[in-house]
């Protein structure tokens, strides 16, 4: 057997369970799709949309590519976003990115081929102009992180900008982008509370500052707890607040 006669074979399963679960799913699936959200994320296979956020075919509308990139003249991922805000009616536009991120990684040294190069541009500006405060980052783990970070911000801030969303926001549409973040050792996402719903957000937000600022204080200490995270953790422990101490 072949590795793509494996794949055959892994697709036979997996049709076959889905079936055996839910009868009609296929065909609900051939109907239509009415997804809520649209996913902008990272081709880094380690990180399949679905998956991360629990959701089956036809709950999430995907594009991926190279380091979540939001180029102005990619006539692929703004047909996406145009098809997905205006025919599907996406609610939530989810730009996701990843820690230890390749893309990223590549941005910050000195070798790129010519295509690199132009694929990456926005983030070798970024990187080029917030050098010297990453530099003072000593981690050179947790410097790439937090440009992973900033890069995600700056794509949430081109998607906001385009004439699609400036269109949805012009006629009353409810529409809102989020930048979020992935991290490849644990699984979880984190909110990077960078979310524009508006004209008034997206003209007035300006984070990134403040981001790359606390992390040059941390010295490279991340604080990877998130507050879905703790949420989740509230939710499922007992309560014992009438068994606690006063407090001196």
């Amino acid at each position: 057997m072949t590795v793509l006669e494996d794949l055959f074979n892994r697709n036979i399963v997996w049709a076959l369970t889905q079936t055996r679960e839910d009868p009609m799913y296929f065909r609900r699936l051939a109907v239509e799709q009415k997804p809520r959200y649209l996913w902008i994320g990272c081709s880094d296979s380690r990180v399949p949309a679905n998956e991360v956020v629990g959701l089956s075919p036809g709950d999430l509308f995907v594009h991926r590519n190279i380091a979540n990139i939001v180029h102005t003249s990619d006539m692929n991922l703004l047909s996406a976003l145009e098809y997905g805000v205006d025919v599907l009616g996406v609610e939530d536009v989810i730009v996701c990115g990843h820690y230890g991120c390749g893309g990223v990684r590549r941005a910050m040294q000195e070798w790129q081929s010519d295509l690199s190069t132009h694929w990456l541009a926005p983030i070798i500006e970024l990187y080029r102009r917030n050098r010297v405060r990453l530099e003072a980052i000593r981690d050179e783990n947790a410097r790439l992180n937090t440009l992973c970070e900033l890069n995600v911000e700056k794509q949430v801030r081109r998607v906001a900008a385009t004439p699609i969303m400036t269109r949805a926001w012009r006629t009353g549409r409810r529409v809102a982008v989020h930048g979020w973040i992935y991290g490849l050792n644990d699984g979880l996402l984190r909110d990077l509370h960078v979310t524009m719903s508006s004209f008034a957000e997206r003209d007035t937000f300006d984070a990134g500052r403040e981001r790359l600022a606390r992390a040059v204080l941390r010295g490279g200490k991340r604080d990877m707890a998130t507050d879905n995270v703790l949420k989740v953790l509230q939710d499922s422990l007992p309560c014992n607040c009438c068994d606690a101490e006063p407090r001196s």
